[in-house]
């Protein structure tokens, strides 16, 4: 990635506390020791998901999911710029909790999840998702949470139940998308945290909502 440069798209909210350690879920390689903005675009949905492109603040391509063919096994493939897979993203049939594994590369094998993502409660008012890291086999506190108004595409990315921030989206309104039937999000991942391991949070919070059922957004 290239050296920091400044960003001015989405609010400044600093974690309330200091980031331990790295947070590198995917790979170190994806850490930087500054923010890294993100743009994340979305074409209008359709039976077989959207696409998702997401850029630099330069306007680079960075990574991009394109929309699988509808099945019962929706799947996702999140994919470098050059087209080299590095995570694949696996909705669970019959999940009361729309509960989604992540593996690494285009594995589907167990021996290659890397984290499982799921809301916290099926009826929920505001959005709250709990993200397990592979390890975890217990799950019985989550190593990520996800909280906000997804309605008003505003989320926090937590370190467990602390007060910690890992990272933050914002929906961006233009008249543009609008006419285009796209939906832009500015997402900020703060200093040394996985980006590739966020922006799959953030495919995965679009498809959860994409087909909810709930009184949430």
């Amino acid at each position: 990635m290239a050296a920091p440069y400044p960003y001015y798209g989405a609010p400044q909210m600093p974690a309330k506390a200091p980031m331990p350690v790295p947070v590198a879920v995917v790979s170190p390689q994806f850490c930087a020791s500054y923010a890294v903005p993100l743009t994340v675009t979305k074409k209008a949905v359709s039976l077989s998901g959207g696409d998702f492109v997401v850029t630099d603040a330069n306007g680079a391509e960075m990574l991009r999911v394109k929309g699988a063919v509808f099945s019962i096994h929706d799947r996702r493939v999140l994919r470098d710029a050059a087209g080299q897979p590095l995570v694949s993203m696996r909705e669970k049939v019959f999940s009361m909790h729309n509960r989604w594994e992540v593996f690494r590369g285009d594995s589907a094998n167990a021996s290659d999840l890397l984290f499982t993502v799921k809301k916290a409660a099926v009826l929920q008012l505001r959005t709250e998702v709990d993200v397990f890291l592979a390890g975890n086999t217990a799950q019985q506190a989550c190593d990520f949470k996800i909280k906000g108004s997804y309605f008003e595409r505003s989320c926090a990315f937590y370190l467990g139940h602390s007060n910690t921030m890992v990272a933050q989206i914002m929906r961006k309104y233009t008249a543009s998308n609008v006419l285009l039937g796209k939906d832009t999000f500015l997402v900020t991942v703060f200093p040394h945290v996985d980006y590739v391991f966020i922006a799959a949070l953030v495919v995965i919070l679009d498809e959860i909502h994409r087909e909810r059922f709930d009184f949430d957004c």
